[in-house]
């Protein structure tokens, strides 16, 4: 009998919400100039962006303002944003066209297949995940995306100066984000051992973060930097 393909834990639930006119139209229109289509290859960063400036890749970018403006006031970078929902992806289409940006593109795919896959070793300059989902509940914290094995594959596509940003507002997905980056040999932390990151000022407030306030939480960042021994 045939070995069975292992299934892998999903650190996200596809929830798709219907697209509006607007974000159809975006994806049809902008697709062909702004979106990454996904292939089982290394992408050629320079061609895809015509300049060898530095690569910032952000993980699940919501409904794509905060990275939007990121990569508007950040001209000098480019950035690369990657999120499962299509409405998210029409929405930071349409809005990159709105705002003439040129230094964005946008993959629509899971985020784990990408970064195994198709992200080239050490062409990274950052990686981004603000606001990931928290899986709160104990049954389901081996869902979360910030575990070791992730952390491999990141400290692999980061350059030797690189650094990782997360962000969050649930204060136990924090401390385990803490404790398995502070584990993981490849990482050190760019503030003192066990202390969070004040927010940088190239972090926008996202969405995610304004619903964290209303509801009274916290926001934790972490930085840390890559470091090969």
């Amino acid at each position: 009998m045939p070995e069975q393909p292992r299934r892998t834990i999903k650190s996200f639930i596809l929830r798709q919400g219907r697209l509006t006119q607007g974000q159809q139209r975006a994806l049809d229109e902008q697709w062909p100039d702004f979106g990454i289509d996904y292939e089982a290859r290394p992408l050629d960063m320079a061609a895809l962006f015509g300049n060898d400036n530095p690569v910032v890749l952000e993980i699940g970018f919501g409904n794509g303002e905060s990275l939007l403006q990121m990569a508007a006031e950040n001209p000098e970078q480019n950035f690369i944003g990657i999120e499962v929902h299509r409405p998210g992806v029409g929405h930071l289409l349409h809005l990159i066209q709105e705002h003439g940006i040129k230094n964005l593109r946008v993959m629509n795919h899971d985020a784990i297949d990408i970064l195994q896959n198709q992200i080239p070793e050490h062409s990274l300059s950052r990686v981004q995940l603000y606001f990931p989902d928290p899986w709160h509940k104990k049954k389901h914290n081996k869902r979360r995306i910030v575990q070791a094995p992730f952390l491999d594959t990141l400290a692999r596509l980061l350059k030797t100066d690189g650094n990782i940003h997360f962000a969050t507002d649930w204060e136990h997905y924090a401390k385990h984000m803490m404790v398995t980056l502070e584990e993981h040999p490849l990482f050190e932390n760019s503030q003192k051992k066990q202390q969070f990151s004040q927010k940088p000022d190239y972090r926008p407030e996202t969405k995610f973060e304004r619903r964290g306030h209303r509801l009274g939480h916290g926001v934790w960042d972490l930085i840390f930097n890559v470091c090969y021994k």
